[in-house]
């Protein structure tokens, strides 16, 4: 790894993004703001399975986190366009971690009425994603909005017979997946990759972290991509391409879809929007030797 220098120079340690300092810009036809859901923490053996385990906290305090621990920024898109106002997942509510689940607080802080939003759509169902579908009183986040999520996902995870299909580690991902799918079932809409939501706006298939989990390519200049958890660190996995991740459903599908997508969007230097990085999580990736480095927009 070598040495380590100052994190805080690198990896501040998570805050929200409130009203007066939110991330916008314009992409092609599209006006994205950039909400923070607050932050989750991860152990080493989530985030680090493949480092040597001497190396681990020093990496771990490198990423703003301790010695056993870091912290995982949570970062959602709200995009503009045309009549329509498309929110990308939805975060973690209050079934993860109390530390995130601030998507509805920062909403309405900056004036957004939840439910003047039309669509949401997911890059995947882990909890931390789709968990703010439901609010605690039972009702929905976004009330008028109509849902999107890939078939294979949803197919995957809300399948009745999990329990015996699935690892138990995955039990009580399929429990949340299966509530929140159920919550919006009246209003859901299954795509599959190359759908497009909107014009402009395509379904890219990025498999591996869950059998469904896609990202979503943006029309416009040198394109964009929100990327969800393709890679769900824009320090560690730049640097270490090869190494996997804890919550990966198909970690060596994972591990390659990831390489494919950093060496395509090096290649042509399209701009990505990454869920858990540093906040506004808006960058390029750059090679850097035989891995990559992250460049901030």
């Amino acid at each position: 790894m070598g040495q380590v220098t100052d994190r805080s120079a690198q990896a501040p340690v998570p805050r929200e993004a409130y009203a007066a300092d939110l991330s916008r810009f314009s992409h092609g036809d599209f006006d994205i703001t950039v909400f923070s859901d607050g932050f989750i923490t991860l152990t080493a053996e989530i985030i680090l399975p493949d480092a040597p385990p001497d190396e681990r906290p020093a990496i771990l305090r490198r990423l703003g986190g301790d010695a056993e621990s870091a912290p995982y920024q949570v970062n959602i898109p709200l995009i503009r366009v045309g009549n329509d106002l498309i929110l990308v997942d939805n975060g973690s509510g209050n079934k993860f971690q109390a530390s995130a689940g601030k998507l509805a607080a920062n909403l309405n802080a900056a004036g957004v009425d939840p439910a003047s939003i039309t669509k949401v759509v997911f890059t995947h169902i882990h909890p931390d994603h789709a968990g703010g579908t439901i609010l605690p009183d039972g009702t929905l986040l976004c009330p008028n909005a109509h849902y999107y999520v890939n078939d294979a996902e949803w197919r995957f995870w809300t399948d009745p017979n999990y329990e015996t299909t699935m690892p138990a580690t995955l039990h009580d991902f399929a429990r949340g997946s299966q509530r929140d799918m159920a919550a919006v079932q009246d209003r859901l809409t299954r795509f599959k990759p190359g759908d497009e939501i909107v014009s402009g706006m395509r379904v890219l298939a990025t498999r591996g972290h869950t059998p469904g989990h896609v990202s979503f390519e943006l029309a416009g200049g040198d394109g964009l991509i929100i990327n969800g958890d393709v890679s769900t660190s824009n320090i560690l996995f730049f640097e270490h391409p090869n190494w996997h991740f804890g919550f990966d459903t198909e970690p060596e599908i994972a591990l390659k879809t990831r390489q494919a997508f950093l060496d395509r969007v090096a290649n042509e230097k399209t701009k990505m929007l990454g869920y858990h990085w540093v906040y506004p999580g808006v960058g390029y990736a750059e090679r850097k030797g035989t891995a990559y480095q992250f460049v901030a927009a």
